[in-house]
């Protein structure tokens, strides 16, 4: 790899990192995409789920005591049993529909969230578990698990700092659920590795950055935010579907 193309996949991993430590997601979806002009798309997915899941044993450290905890299990649950269903879906749903059809969910799912904001959190169990579901299947779809789980934590009204844990969390199950598949394809090499590496400084650099931002939101600031980063999330996911068509 030249040295420019290295200092690109840093910078670009850098800035994933500072958006993934604010909202607690977006990562992959702002990092796939523009490593993706570097090296190929298959490198740069695993890229993202390796550095998430490396860096995840450092969240589940800090910050098992701020998750809202039954919800997790039943999103991750869900998550182990959608993400076979979604594979199973791509027989009938090319990659590119996929990206379009969950971009199309997910701004149904924004606009419900702009119209609706709890006064009282109220984590239900029940919809966790059909979150995890929805997250395995668009995972397993087109590698975004993210959107339902995002939109339930902002729909149960928890706290911002018990929301940003909860996902940082989630993200590193789905990505402990989809390296073994990525090592099965033999996505997981040397380069990986030597990525992931490489990667691995701004990768906690950016999100320790992120961090000292989240810490200065009210709740109100976070929310917008948030829907701020799932509008572009759906965005970007439409444009790269959209362009399959042409």
């Amino acid at each position: 790899m030249f040295e420019t193309q290295t200092l690109f996949v840093l910078l670009a991993v850098s800035f994933a990192a500072v958006l993934r430590g604010i909202a607690g997601f977006g990562f992959a979806i702002a990092a796939v995409p523009v490593l993706s002009l570097v090296i190929p798309p298959v490198e740069a997915v695993t890229l993202a789920v390796l550095l998430q899941l490396v860096i995840g044993v450092q969240d589940l450290w800090q910050l098992r005591g701020h998750a809202h905890r039954p919800s997790l299990l039943r999103l991750s649950l869900g998550a182990l049993a959608g993400t076979p269903l979604g594979i199973w879906a791509l027989t009938a749903l090319s990659p590119d529909a996929a990206r379009v059809l969950i971009a199309a969910l997910v701004l149904a799912g924004l606009f419900l969230l702009l119209r609706y904001k709890p006064r009282h959190p109220h984590p239900h169990g029940g919809l966790a578990l059909l979150a995890g579901l929805a997250a395995g299947a668009f995972s397993g779809l087109a590698a975004m698990p993210g959107p339902p789980a995002v939109v339930y934590y902002l729909g149960a009204g928890t706290s911002p700092a018990q929301t940003r844990a909860s996902l940082l969390l989630f993200f590193f199950v789905t990505a402990v659920i989809a390296a073994p598949g990525l090592w099965l394809a033999g996505a997981i090499d040397g380069t990986a590795l030597r990525l992931t590496l490489m990667a691995l400084a701004p990768m906690l650099i950016g999100t320790w950055a992120g961090g000292l931002i989240f810490r200065r939101l009210n709740d109100a600031q976070y929310r917008r935010i948030a829907l701020f980063v799932m509008a572009i999330s759906a965005g970007l996911a439409g444009l790269r579907g959209m362009e399959g068509f042409f």
